[in-house]
């Protein structure tokens, strides 16, 4: 194989391993942990809070330690090229999952796929939160079986994601087939609603 295409190869290979942390890591290092480390109180206050997300700087540092440690132990393994090549697919698929996981929170599905990644995350969100880890690809779930295809999800009206809505503030009608509103939108529960996220349950519908 030439040398382009053994870089090609070994980015490739770094964009599926992002896939692979991005299951583990949320099921694990987020869930699991149930508050305990920075990663995971900062994903389980987005599960408790409307639109809460954990800022750039935490981002940027999961990104400077994953290469910190990856890229000498790929670069001692396979060489400094390609062990690059591996990192920088690892992050390319990292930047896009975070672009994927935002836009599915703030906009509405545009085709098919949007769609598939709104319900199965939706449903890990408002559902059940030990299933659905992968938000990007179903691979790691169906292959660690915690994979569920949801029916229609109940959405709490406090915690509705503003693309759901239509102008006169019910569920968009497009989404009825995926979505229903429960509750109250002003019911005062975001205790609850912590208690609930830091213990893997699903919110209250209030």
């Amino acid at each position: 194989m030439s040398a382009v295409g053994s870089s090609v190869l070994a980015f490739l290979v770094g964009a599926v391993g992002w896939t692979f942390a991005e299951y583990t890591l949320h099921r694990w290092m987020m869930h699991a942990m149930r508050g305990r480390g920075m990663a995971s109180r900062e994903h389980l206050l987005h599960h408790a809070r409307r639109g809460y997300y954990a800022g750039a700087k935490e981002k940027g540092l999961t990104a400077l330690a994953s290469t910190l440690v990856m890229l000498p132990v790929s670069s001692a393994v396979v060489g400094f090229e390609l062990g690059l090549a591996l990192q920088v697919g690892f992050l390319s698929a990292y930047l896009a999952y975070e672009w994927l996981h935002r836009r599915a929170h703030t906009h509405a599905p545009l085709n098919g796929y949007g769609r598939w990644v709104r319900k199965h995350h939706f449903h890990h969100h408002f559902g059940h939160p030990l299933v659905n880890h992968g938000v990007s690809s179903p691979v790691w779930d169906l292959v660690f079986g915690t994979r569920v295809t949801p029916g229609v999800i109940a959405v709490p009206r406090r915690l509705v994601l503003p693309w759901m809505l239509g102008p006169d503030g019910e569920l968009d009608p497009r989404f009825a087939a995926d979505y229903r509103l429960v509750g109250r939108a002003e019911t005062p529960v975001a205790e609850a609603d912590h208690t609930a996220a830091f213990s893997n349950q699903p919110p209250p519908a209030g």
